[in-house]
């Protein structure tokens, strides 16, 4: 029988073990059992077992019988993954290169979604991205004494243009693409602004959506993405 109050420590216990392969703490090819766990967190085998069991499902490794767990190379991971992007977000060596990825991706499909969401979007959802980007013009000039709320409209702005471009693939896509936007906030300079004084952009790309402009809406994606010089500077290298 599971004892019950030591299941919730899995969440620990995981986070750690990724987190340390992730940074290579944990090398390629490493093994590790389930005994070993139990040791190190002083945890019941019901804890190990569930570990062992997320961590393969995210193939960081990979179980054998006579074995244990192997480290796997970075190629074997599930990249998508919200927790592997975290572990390798809140990690400083592993950061450039999870940011630099996440860049990537989000340049190449968002502004896709945006031309998109031009057609395909409600009038409902049109209104919504208008007062969201109308929100962080506000912002902008009026910053909010609620730590956390640009990030938070900035988020449900970028996310609500996946959303009305009813393309399933694109939804899917959001939470991993957009948790660049979190790391931004958690690990970038405490001056910075999450808007990135990108706020007029935001409503100029709100107006091409609302307009039913597939070109402009592509357009302006694109110039919003790129006003950061951080994430230019990633995009090409």
């Amino acid at each position: 029988m599971s004892d019950p109050q030591r299941v919730p420590l899995v969440n620990p216990v995981l986070d750690s073990i990724g987190s340390d392969i992730v940074a290579g703490v944990i090398g390629v090819g490493e093994t590790f059992t389930l005994t070993d766990i139990e040791r190190q967190f002083d945890v019941s085998r019901t804890v190990a077992r569930e570990t062992m069991r997320m961590l393969d499902h995210m193939g960081l490794v990979k179980t054998s019988p006579r074995v244990g767990l192997t480290v796997l190379p970075s190629s074997n991971w599930v990249s998508f993954d919200p927790t592997v992007i975290r572990w390798r977000l809140s990690n400083d060596k592993a950061r450039p290169a999870q940011q630099r990825s996440l860049n990537q991706l989000r340049f190449a499909v968002e502004p896709i979604a945006a031309s998109v969401a031009a057609g395909a979007a409600t009038d409902q959802e049109r209104k919504e991205i208008l007062t969201l980007a109308n929100r962080l013009v506000e912002l902008e000039q009026y910053p909010s004494s609620r730590v956390g709320e640009a990030l938070e409209v900035d988020l449900k702005f970028h996310t609500l243009i996946f959303t009305a471009s009813h393309n399933e693939m694109f939804v899917a896509l959001a939470p991993s693409l957009l948790s660049i936007l979190k790391g931004k906030s958690v690990f970038g300079s405490q001056k910075r602004n999450p808007i990135g004084n990108t706020a007029a952009l935001h409503v100029e790309l709100a107006e091409a959506i609302a307009a039913g402009n597939h070109v402009d809406a592509q357009n302006i994606s694109r110039r919003v993405l790129l006003d950061s010089r951080d994430e230019t500077e990633q995009l090409y290298r």
